[in-house]
């Protein structure tokens, strides 16, 4: 697939920017550049390839599950003003 010069002068309009005669011509060429890179992309055969969720084979190395801090939420909710049942009690913002 390849542009035409009107092609890539409604498509500029269309996006909202303002293309000079060379920068309208510098624009297709590379457009049709990355057009024909697509198309050299697709015409390899892939139906032997399994796909897969990344481009190396590595496993992500996780830390164990260790609780680091003590649980403090009693020695926080003696100095809240109101507490019941484990919950802060705030005043009412919408009536």
């Amino acid at each position: 697939m390849s542009l035409s010069i009107d092609e890539v002068r409604h498509i500029a309009r269309l996006a909202r920017i303002e293309l000079g005669e060379g920068e309208a011509q510098d624009t297709l060429d590379k457009l049709n550049n990355i057009f024909g890179l697509i198309e050299q992309m697709q015409a390899v055969d892939t139906s032997q390839v399994e796909p897969m969720s990344h481009p190396q084979d590595v496993a992500q190395r996780l830390r164990d599950d260790i609780v680091t801090e003590s649980d403090r939420r009693d020695a926080y909710q003696r100095v809240a003003p109101q507490v019941e049942a484990g919950l802060y009690l705030v005043p009412k913002v919408i009536e």
